[in-house]
């Protein structure tokens, strides 16, 4: 059985021969995790590169480190040439007038060629398409997140036009997937702090459910599942994102909300796509706990026919997490999982 099928199989809580698995390279990996499209903006592209670009760097005097522009115009920097950088100036800012004259990314058509040939490498493996648009994400970006958490109160009726935008954006991307022959699409959404909601679950719902339902509702037409990432305590909205559809979350700290209380209040209609947990488990460094965290996740987890897919975290190094210790949850993972 391909890898392709397991986690099919897992996903539709079709009775897999064994949980699915996740790993870094040269771990055994049953999902092909690829950039499912790209965009461009003409008036960005020869900024997308980290330099230290004069204009870009006047906009933001007190950062003394390197910067581009991401495809929607955002400012990205970075420090000591490390890391994928953080906005630390949205394209949006400074007001939400210049949305009047705001111009979108497009879809770039030549990045078709390099990514089939990507998936025809992949053909065995589950292929996740990651969206280069997001829900909330892009927003955030766009205006910085103190804007927007005021925004969605104060100015309600420009966030929600500018997210009917991102919708049709994500829409057609999601076609595009689709057509290329990926097996879903993943969106990348943080939505807690280590303790709560960003917002309340009542806002949360009137503004940003219904786009993730249309973005669900559309993968579904067109033969995708649909994932959401997100970091931070989520319980509160786990709900809602079943409710529309989403087929596998992925968490990175599962403990957060606790294992088996996500396995009792959700197990059996969505997929857990998860590490042991990143901060609260693998930081400590026990070999012990780390197993049995393991274990506890394919117990509560892997007991309702699929629902269960094991993972890395995709930079141990960048947490400061050993392989050893990472290996010692797969141990558990491979051993416990078939």
């Amino acid at each position: 059985m391909t890898s392709k099928q397991i986690i099919k199989d897992v996903i539709a809580f079709n009775s897999p021969a064994r949980i699915g698995l996740d790993f870094n390279e040269p771990h055994q990996d049953d999902i092909a995790w690829i950039l499912g499209a790209k965009l461009k903006h003409p008036q960005y592209e020869h900024l997308k590169e980290w330099g230290h670009y004069e204009n870009e760097l006047k906009e933001v005097p007190d950062f003394k480190g390197e910067v581009r522009r991401d495809s929607y115009g955002n400012i990205y920097g970075r420090l000591e040439e490390k890391t994928k950088g953080e906005c630390i100036k949205g394209a949006l800012q400074e007001g939400w007038h210049l949305l009047e004259t705001y111009s979108f990314p497009e879809y770039d058509e030549s990045y078709e060629s390099e990514v089939k040939d990507i998936l025809e490498e992949n053909k065995d493996k589950y292929c996740l398409g990651a969206l280069s648009v997001a829900v909330f994400s892009t927003i955030r970006d766009l205006r910085r997140i103190d804007n927007v958490l005021m925004d969605v109160i104060l100015e309600k009726n420009h966030v929600i036009k500018l997210l009917s935008e991102l919708e049709k954006l994500a829409i057609k991307l999601v076609r595009k997937s689709a057509q290329l022959g990926f097996d879903g699409v993943i969106v990348y959404d943080d939505w807690g702090t280590q303790n709560a909601l960003l917002m309340s679950p009542e806002l949360w719902r009137e503004i940003f459910k219904p786009i993730y339902a249309h973005i669900a509702k559309e993968a579904h037409n067109q033969g995708l599942d649909f994932f959401v990432h997100s970091c931070g305590y989520v319980y509160d909205i786990i709900e809602d994102f079943i409710e529309i559809g989403v087929d596998v979350l992925q968490f990175d700290q599962p403990e957060l909300l606790g294992t088996k209380n996500l396995a009792h209040d959700f197990g059996g209609r969505v997929t857990f796509w998860c590490p042991v947990d990143i901060q609260k488990v693998m930081a400590t460094g026990e070999k012990s706990y780390i197993e049995n965290c393991a274990k506890d996740m394919f117990t509560h987890f892997g007991r309702f026919g699929g629902g269960f897919i094991a993972k890395d975290y995709p930079t141990w190094e960048d947490i400061n997490i050993k392989d050893e210790w990472a290996q010692w949850a797969r141990d558990i993972f491979i051993r416990e999982g078939n």
